[in-house]
């Protein structure tokens, strides 16, 4: 081994470092890391001040400290809560910056930060998703599977405003707050924009599913029946279709849904307004279309107490129910005790938001959703930038399409 050689290994063991101080970023201690392009002073916030009315406002851009981060937003899912708080304020939250759907990039972060809340290494640069804000709370660990979902804590999207103002999705920048604030985030750098963008619900049926299969029913050969096909019933299908459930039958009142829920994976969907006598006929349908037989468990997605009191009665004996429709309160449901449940002996689980480690599944299965051919990405049927949000919110109102996005402009400009 000559000199030359040495002076070639040498550089390569060099390069190689190099490589991988850049994979793990900077050490604990390091100086803050640089920002990625220009960073104006002040950003845009969409408030809504009043029920039916954004205000986009500028703020000034705090300064980042040792645990903070710096987010430039590329888009935001509008979600049903967005809508509801949009229409009415049902959580008084006004005057409020919203969007919890939200993934952008890192421009600037504190020294302090190296990781994400799974362990994996971030640096400027990356594409991050939040998740929820829990305040130290001991109880909440990302991999522990059985401690409680994240339902009472607080998320980007729906904090009261303050000082910071940069507090939802709905804007050019969002700051991520450190410490003892509780903030948890995902790197999704690995996922393309819209994936990201539906990251947030689909963390809801991923967290959903594992209910259901908690009932010991759910199972590869089960007869599965989504009741609701918006964009929740819709993203339910595409789970249970990725984990490998080969019979699904939708029901609906829109055909264009319906087709589209087939596209999802269901084998047959079946529209309730076509089925004019009453709930028997309508549960005549689901069981033809199962070839005879009803479901063995039911998922209902609509957040109505009449489509509730139904699918009760599309499920067989011994089967199982999983309700998660029903994010706000949205009224009492009529059951039969003795005829729905008791003498059924159903087995029914509630399902709310999600845990942490269903935030980390659920990046697996929009990878594998993608990779079966599963058209995940285009639930996302509207884009409108930000100083369109208020038409973007009448939009999802209005029940037109699916899944509507509020864009940077950067975002708009590449599509």
């Amino acid at each position: 081994m000559n000199d030359q050689n040495i002076e070639a290994i040498v550089r390569a063991v060099l390069a190689s470092m190099q490589q991988e101080k850049a994979a793990y970023g900077a050490p604990a201690g390091a100086a803050p890391a640089a920002a990625v392009g220009s960073i104006p002073k002040k950003g845009r916030v969409a408030v809504l001040t009043k029920p039916g009315n954004f205000e986009v406002r500028e703020y000034d851009i705090p300064e980042v400290g040792d645990d903070d981060i710096l987010v430039k937003v590329e888009g935001t899912g509008v979600c049903g809560t967005d809508a509801h708080e949009f229409k009415r304020d049902p959580f008084g939250l006004i005057p409020v910056a919203l969007g919890h759907e939200g993934t952008g990039t890192i421009v600037k972060m504190g020294k302090n930060v190296t990781r994400d809340s799974a362990g994996n290494p971030v640096k400027v640069g990356d594409k991050i998703v939040t998740c929820m804000i829990f305040k130290d709370n001991p109880d909440i660990t990302t991999f522990d599977l059985n401690k409680q979902n994240v339902g009472g804590a607080d998320v980007y999207g729906l904090l009261p405003d303050d000082d910071v103002h940069l507090n939802g999705w709905f804007a050019d920048y969002l700051f991520v707050r450190g410490g003892a604030f509780g903030s948890t985030f995902f790197n999704v750098s690995h996922l393309d924009l819209d994936s990201r963008i539906l990251i947030e619900p689909a963390a809801v049926l991923v967290h959903a599913v594992e209910r259901a299969k908690s009932t010991g029913i759910l199972r590869f050969a089960s007869r599965v029946v989504v009741q609701g096909c918006g964009p929740i019933g819709l993203l339910c299908i595409a789970v249970l279709r990725t984990m490998g459930v080969n019979q699904i039958v939708a029901v609906d009142g829109n055909p264009q849904r319906l087709a589209f829920a087939q596209r999802m994976g269901a084998d047959e969907g079946v529209n309730y307004n076509d089925y004019k006598g009453g709930i028997e006929e309508l549960a005549g349908a689901v069981q033809k279309a199962f070839g005879g037989k009803l479901a063995d468990f039911g998922f209902q997605c609509t957040g109505s107490p009449v489509a509730h009191s139904n699918i009760y009665k599309f499920i067989r004996n011994g089967g199982g129910l999983c309700e998660l429709g029903f994010f706000i309160n949205g009224g009492d449901a009529t059951i039969n005790p003795h005829f729905d449940i008791c003498s059924k002996e159903l087995t029914i689980v509630g399902s709310w938001v999600y845990t942490l480690r269903d935030y980390v599944n659920t990046f697996a299965f929009l990878e594998r959703a993608k990779a079966i051919g599963l058209p995940v990405t285009e639930l996302i049927t509207h884009k409108f930038p930000l100083s369109r949000i208020n038409e973007a919110l009448e939009t999802n109102l209005a029940q037109k399409g699916l899944k509507i996005a509020v864009m940077s402009d950067e975002s708009l400009a590449d599509q």
